[in-house]
């Protein structure tokens, strides 16, 4: 039983800061989140770029990240609508060409899902306001405690052993119970409907698939982590693979009217 919590202290003390660092700049807004969400963006694409061309030379991947962090922060603070959404294309598009063929197309495709990722929690934190990034980041917390506690706990069948080996449906149901529990908590603070536990629990499975997503990515790449930038949790994209597609789902149901229209009371 042990060795099923080996991880858990420097993984707890990885969260814990990350949780306090993402809370501040949630609460302050502007600059500072612009600033951390511009970070984050660089630094997992920078692991992208590793990941799919580790035979390149040392540069080629910093440069990468770094270009892709730029390009969110200009982008985002002096386009919208269509215009954004086009840079942000254009900008996938002249990362991704310097990739091998073979990968090329997967690249682009996570690459496009990271910046637009970072562009919806920008979106969210000037729209709608630091609570509904509060709800976010609570949401993929519990999928991942859930996941964590039930898998190790409870155990039982994988979800998907070939791909993610360490996932059992015990795991995934309970992440979306913690979630459903987020959803009914944050109800008052977000002046939402029963409607948001439905979103909960939707955004929850987003992002359990997104970390499956980048669990496929690794597994063909060969790899276990994408880098080693946080203890206990490997690297960003490790830990901000379940944010980034939680985040693209928040955006879908934005876009359908259910934020706007069947949360709110």
């Amino acid at each position: 039983m042990a060795s099923n919590f080996a991880d858990l202290r420097d993984r707890t003390l990885s969260a814990v800061v990350m949780v306090v660092v993402g809370i501040g700049a949630v609460w302050a807004g502007g600059v500072v989140f612009l600033t951390l969400v511009a970070v984050l963006t660089g630094a997992m694409v920078w692991e992208l770029a590793r990941m799919h061309d580790p035979a390149a030379p040392f540069g080629r991947a910093e440069a990468a990240g770094f270009s892709a962090a730029v390009a969110l922060a200009v982008f985002f603070t002096q386009l919208s609508g269509a215009w954004l959404l086009g840079a942000l294309a254009l900008a996938v598009a002249l990362l991704a060409w310097r990739m091998p063929a073979p990968v090329r197309a997967v690249h682009a495709a996570y690459l496009a899902l990271i910046l637009l990722a970072g562009a919806a929690l920008l979106l969210m934190r000037g729209g709608f306001g630091w609570e509904w990034v509060l709800w976010l980041v609570l949401v993929v917390i519990a999928s991942d405690v859930g996941g964590y506690f039930a898998g190790r706990l409870i155990g039982g069948p994988k979800l998907w052993p070939r791909v993610s080996p360490k996932k059992t449906w015990s795991g995934t149901v309970a992440g979306w119970v913690l979630a459903l529990v987020v959803g009914w908590a944050m109800m008052g603070v977000l002046g939402a409907g029963t409607g948001l536990l439905l979103a909960s629990v939707l955004t929850s499975m987003a992002g359990q698939a997104g970390d499956i997503a980048e669990s496929a990515l690794k597994r063909r790449a060969g790899i276990k982590d994408s880098s080693n930038l946080i203890p206990g949790h490997g690297g960003v994209l490790d830990r901000f693979d379940a944010m980034i597609a939680a985040a693209a789902m928040f955006l879908i149901l934005n876009e359908t009217g259910v934020i706007g229209g069947l949360l709110v009371d």
